[in-house]
């Protein structure tokens, strides 16, 4: 019986790639955003804009899909096109 759920709970744990993929498809978007969302205006909220900030903290605590989803929900509402995934990056996908 112990086998059997060490088995199943191993199955159901993100494999190290998988993380590492996600990890840094949060850090390319962040990125991503700090370079593009800027702009020289006084209305630019770029880097202290609360919903990027809150992505932010959702990647440090490892919460990557919400940092991922928050990040291209912004991109999307601010007329970004979201960039593809990294090519360096595996494919989440699969």
């Amino acid at each position: 019986m112990l086998s059997v759920l060490l088995v199943l709970t191993a199955q159901s744990l993100p494999s190290d790639n998988a993380e590492a993929g996600l990890k840094a498809r949060c850090r390319q978007l962040i990125a991503y955003y700090d370079r593009y969302g800027l702009t020289r205006s006084a209305h630019s909220d770029g880097r202290r804009n609360l919903t990027r900030l809150g992505a932010e903290v959702d990647c440090r605590n490892g919460l990557y899909a919400e940092g991922i989803a928050t990040m291209e929900k912004l991109m999307r509402n601010k007329n970004f096109t979201v960039p593809p995934q990294a090519p360096d990056e595996p494919d989440l996908d699969e």
